[in-house]
């Protein structure tokens, strides 16, 4: 079935039916559309399925199919009304009826870019100004009901980072009026705010935009704890912690898309909003206690694996990494790289965005270094080891091997 094909067969019902959401905000800013949803207005649920019985019903408190469109699964939602009734995303009354108009259904959306429609004759509704937002480069609430689902807050925070814009004042503070009831959404639904932020071209501005919402200290507290957290200027002149760690993850975004290995980037500091004000602006033993923190952090966040080992990786050997010269400590970070998922190459990325574009020089060669240890690995046991001696014994061999390469000996003359 054709877009035109669905239009008319709405229209043959009595009914109307709208491309709506980000599909036509995508449209409007020029970027590919990925995605499309429609809303049906002046049909029933039951009139609706008649004629399209092959439309498979997804949505348990109200109607919502799944169809196919111009060869895309396509979301078709019935029109309908909310009411607040409790808390969180589920304390809502849904009223769907044929009466209900398009513009009384994208009133009932967050934001004014996310609530717009194209009829059959591709004419946009515009009720709430989204194109001139959209050109003002502008995030605003639609309505003063923004704040009656919190994660919309994460979502308009996301949103102004991913196309850039600005969030408007009455915006910010419909977005701080989420703090309390954000706190018992659940982890699952912050993530994935939070998995699309991490990957967008600047994903500091998701961060700072909570910071301005006054969201960053109840949802990211230990990034929080890092402002103001003042660090040695002649290693960190762009300011405090906080903002070495933005200007650090904005760096890494640069040269990779991996989510985990910016997500590492985003934490490689964060023991440093442990440290008494007494101590600064030095950071001892900052590392031990982020490595700590990971995994407090992994469950609030409902973090996959992959990204609370990379964090805490980042977060344990960056300053290492940065200081090593002796043939040991090489070999053993060579070797740990080679199992961990971050691999030399994401912990490269994480080393660059830290020190300004600058990486430890075994660490561009690793590639061949590598098979050096792993040429020495092969070499002939002696007889009488057993058990622990013989990987003892290898790892000399490796070692050995280190001392001989010319690039160690340069690292190591300093």
């Amino acid at each position: 079935m054709t877009e035109k094909e669905f239009f008319a067969r709405v229209k043959k019902m009595g009914g109307s039916a709208y491309l709506v959401g980000g599909a036509v905000r995508d449209a409007l800013m020029g970027r590919a559309v990925s995605d499309r949803d429609y809303v049906v207005c002046g049909v029933a649920a039951k009139n609706f399925l008649s004629e399209f019985p092959d439309a498979r019903r997804v949505g348990r408190s109200f109607p919502v199919f799944l169809h196919e469109i111009d060869g895309l699964r396509c979301e078709i939602a019935l029109a309908r009304r909310e009411k607040k009734s409790g808390s969180g995303y589920r304390g809502f009354q849904v009223f769907c009826s044929p009466e209900i108009t398009i513009e009384e259904d994208l009133y009932r959306r967050d934001c004014t870019l996310n609530s717009m429609a194209r009829d059959s004759e591709g004419r946009l509704i515009d009720p709430y100004g989204g194109a001139r937002d959209i050109a003002a480069r502008v995030v605003r609430a639609t309505s003063e009901r923004f704040y009656e689902d919190p994660v919309r807050a994460l979502r308009a925070a996301r949103q102004a980072a991913q196309f850039e814009f600005s969030i408007e004042p009455r915006t910010l503070s419909m977005m701080a009026r989420c703090a309390e009831e954000l706190r018992a959404e659940p982890a699952e639904r912050k993530f994935f705010e939070l998995a699309k932020a991490i990957v967008v071209r600047h994903p500091s501005m998701y961060f700072r935009h909570l910071r301005d919402a006054a969201l960053l200290e109840s949802e990211f507290p230990w990034l929080y704890r890092l402002i103001g957290k003042a660090q040695p200027p002649e290693f960190h002149p762009e300011g405090d912690a906080f903002e070495h760690t933005m200007t650090a993850l904005d760096a890494a975004a640069e040269k990779t898309e991996r989510p985990e290995v910016r997500f590492a980037v985003l934490m490689h500091d964060v023991g440093k909003g442990e440290t008494p004000e007494e101590e600064l602006p030095r950071h001892y033993g900052y590392e031990k206690k982020g490595e700590a923190m990971i995994g407090e952090i992994a469950a609030a966040l409902s973090l996959p694996r992959v990204w609370s080992r990379s964090a805490a990786f980042a977060a344990r050997e960056h300053m290492r990494a940065s200081r090593m010269k002796s043939p040991p400590e090489i070999r053993d970070l060579i070797r740990a790289l080679e199992k961990e998922a971050i691999g030399a190459d994401g912990f490269s990325v994480i080393m660059a965005a830290d020190n300004r574009g600058e990486t430890p020089a075994f660490l561009n060669d690793y590639d061949r270094l590598l098979a050096l240890v792993k040429k020495a690995s092969k070499c002939k046991i002696p007889e009488g080891l057993s058990g622990p001696q013989i990987g003892e014994y290898i790892r000399a061999k490796e070692i050995e091997a280190l001392k001989n390469d010319p690039l160690i000996r340069l690292i190591q003359r300093g």
